[in-house]
């Protein structure tokens, strides 16, 4: 049950303005008559007062405790003021009570309000002793208690704070109205007071502030660097400036406002910029600090390092394009000793040398092969007497190499020996196969692929496209004028075989439709008359090469090649042999079953079909020779009729008479890699109005 503490009867009274004049009043120390009082506190100060004795106050003491004692009621000594208290002064008193019957002695601060609730709650005991006996603990024991309880009341209440309060601009007003139904609030108000209270929430609405200003500090100093690069990129506008001179001269920059705003009132972080989310501008002011003026100067640094460390690349390439000693295929290890110094190490990292010193090998090994290129072409007779597989053995390498090796451009590969060996073998490979896909210029300067390009871009004239022509036409059937051209009977074989198949008026169906074939088999000399591809009744539409073995093979290429000779430059009807469809067939003999035979006579097929760019067919399984099945004469029949259907031959081109008409022929001699462009040539001849493509397509180069 709670006590009600009451003090009826009061000796005097003193008002500020009489403090220190006590003297000068009546002084009673007990009432007269009977005293209405269940107990009595009575109070010692322990402070080191100005112009007090502490025995005169302790002797005082002593008197009024005489007199009390009269009353039977009981006393509990109070020690005031031990938040200042004097170590002895504290023993005197405690000596003082323990010579008066055990006096209990509570030790309090007002001040600090420790012990003060224990010192009345002392005295209820003794007047009330159903009540239970309080413990009285010492003012240091106390004041670390009442500490630690505030302590944590204190960290209560800030946590509540901090999850209510996440903006500066909140009120004490509003947020006080949310927090005085919460247990935290309430029991640190308890302990400390409102004010207190209230100045917590200021010190950490004021925390919320500093943090979001320093917030947009940062972000606007993290723009800082970005402006700089925007409006004075060049180290020349500026070198020379000032620092005021320098904000003059952002400000005259055209994209001034896109970067910085100007504000009417200074500083920024007192001013509502500080509060707009939505312009992140920075102040023009905050250029006056420290950190502003720290990035600029940082800027101005890279831009002269920047300078420094392009004149050290720069100086570092003329370093190498002027040295005797970079050589291509030089590693970097061997070359550093010879191009690098102290100053190249001071402003770039080795790895940048390196990556410069790559790229100039690049170009360096690049030109050293275009050299070594025409070098190649200029002993084109050492390639002549090679065999028809172009795989030179180790004594013609060896003699290749000892004719070139005195050359510069040769020894300039030294340290690439094995890639110059392949420039070699490439070399030999596109003299016997020149095609696009060996010519060593191929693809940005190859001839062929560039006259391909500017033919296949080039729309097509209503007079250049082809009419088509009812297949039927004026007869039932198409003719198909057959060379077959082979060695040691390969030939009349297959024309026997062929025709075999055909009906009694030399007529055979492929693919539902049916052809009149005209065969002429060759064996012998092309260049004797017997033996021409073209006769005055015999106008050939396409030719079937036919081998089994490297000499077959080798005759065939040589045919071809001698009645391509035999034809160029004729203005009559031959002319038409040179682009004649090829198609070349590899034949294998009765009873060979090697598969390394088979498959090198595959990839010399297929190389030769490359460099006469003709259609190559492959056997479909099952040894065949002399007697040719139905189903491989079908196959290249097939074959044949699909080339011609591509070239426009059987139902959509101009005949070989319209081809023999035309007024003039043009044959150019362009080399790959020429600097001369193609289009510079052709365009002209492609722009005239009475210009008509050949059936075959583009051009070629060598």
């Amino acid at each position: 049950a709670a006590t009600k503490l009451a003090s009826a009867e009061k000796l005097m009274y003193f008002c500020t303005d009489q403090l220190g004049l006590e003297q000068d009043f009546e002084q009673k120390q007990m009432p007269e008559g009977k005293l209405l009082v269940d107990g009595f506190l009575l109070c010692v100060d322990v402070s080191r007062g100005m112009n007090r004795n502490f025995d005169e106050q302790l002797k005082f003491v002593s008197n009024l405790y005489n007199q009390l004692g009269k009353t039977k009621k009981p006393i509990v000594v109070v020690l005031t003021k031990c938040d200042e208290g004097v170590e002895r002064y504290i023993r005197d008193a405690h000596a003082f009570a323990l010579g008066k019957k055990n006096l209990q002695v509570v030790e309090t601060s007002a001040r600090s309000n420790v012990n003060v609730e224990l010192a009345f709650g002392t005295l209820v005991q003794l007047v009330d002793r159903s009540r239970g006996k309080a413990k009285i603990i010492p003012y240091f024991e106390a004041l670390k208690q009442q500490s630690q309880q505030i302590a944590a009341a204190k960290d209560k209440y800030e946590w509540l704070v901090g999850r209510l309060v996440k903006s500066h601009k909140e009120s004490w007003a509003n947020v006080s109205r949310k927090m005085v139904t919460s247990p935290e609030y309430q029991d640190y108000v308890y302990l400390e007071g409102t004010q207190k209270a209230k100045k917590l929430f200021l010190q950490h609405v004021h925390r919320l502030r500093q943090e979001h200003v320093e917030r947009r500090r940062k972000a606007y100093l993290a723009l800082l660097p970005q402006a700089f690069e925007a409006l004075i990129p060049e180290l020349d506008e500026i070198d020379h400036l000032s620092r005021g001179k320098v904000e003059k001269l952002l400000e005259s920059k055209e994209d001034f406002l896109k970067w910085f705003v100007v504000l009417e009132e200074t500083p920024w972080d007192a001013t509502s910029h500080v509060d707009d989310m939505e312009n992140e501008r920075i102040p023009f002011d905050l250029m006056e600090t420290q950190a502003a003026e720290q990035l600029y100067e940082a800027h101005l640094e890279k831009l002269r390092n920047e300078r420094k460390r392009a004149e050290m690349r720069k100086a570092f390439k003329e370093n190498l394009e002027t040295s005797p000693f970079i050589t291509p295929g030089k590693p970097w290890e061997e070359a550093r000793s010879f191009i690098m110094n102290e100053d190249f190490y001071m402003w770039l990292e080795e790895a940048t040398y390196m990556d410069i010193y790559g790229k100039h090998q690049k170009q360096i090994i690049e030109k050293a092969k275009e050299d070594f290129q025409e070098l190649l072409l200029e002993y084109s007779e050492l390639f002549y007497e090679l065999e028809l597989d172009a795989k030179p053995s180790k004594e013609k390498m060896g003699v290749i190499q000892e004719v070139l090796g005195e050359e510069q451009r040769f020894k300039a590969l030294q340290k690439l020996q094995a890639e110059r060996d392949a420039l070699i073998l490439k070399h030999i490979h596109f003299v016997y196969h020149p095609t696009k896909e060996t010519c060593p210029s191929c693809p940005q300067l190859c001839v062929d692929t560039k006259v391909e390009q500017l033919l296949g871009g080039r729309p097509a004239r209503p007079s250049e496209r082809p009419q088509q022509r009812n297949p039927l036409g004026d007869a039932a059937v198409d003719r198909i004028n057959l060379v077959i051209l082979g060695k040691d009977g390969l030939a009349r074989e297959l024309a026997n075989e062929i025709r075999a198949l055909c009906t009694n008026d030399d007529k055979y169906v492929v693919e539902g439709k049916m052809y009149e074939l005209a065969l002429r088999p060759i064996e012998g000399n092309v260049r004797l008359p017997v033996n021409a591809f073209q006769t005055p009744t015999f106008q050939p539409h396409g030719c079937l090469c036919l081998y089994n073995s490297k000499e077959s093979l080798s005759y065939v290429v040589e045919s071809i090649e001698k009645s391509r000779e035999a034809t160029l430059g004729r203005r009559d009807n031959h002319s038409a042999l040179l682009h004649l469809p090829l198609t070349l067939v590899l034949v294998n003999k009765r009873g060979d079953a090697s598969g390394e035979t088979v498959q090198s006579l595959v990839q010399q097929g297929q190389q030769m079909a490359s460099r006469l760019q003709c259609v190559f067919l492959e056997p479909t399984g099952g040894g065949y020779g002399r007697n040719v099945n139905e189903k491989q004469i079908s196959q290249v029949l097939k074959g044949l009729l699909d080339s011609k259907r591509n070239l426009n031959l059987v139902s959509s081109t101009p005949t070989i008479k319209d081809l023999a008409e035309v007024d003039l022929r043009v044959v150019m001699c362009l080399m790959c890699g020429d600097l001369l462009k193609v289009e510079e040539l052709l365009v002209p001849i492609l722009q005239a109005h009475s210009y008509r493509p050949p059936p075959w397509g583009g051009g070629g180069g060598g």
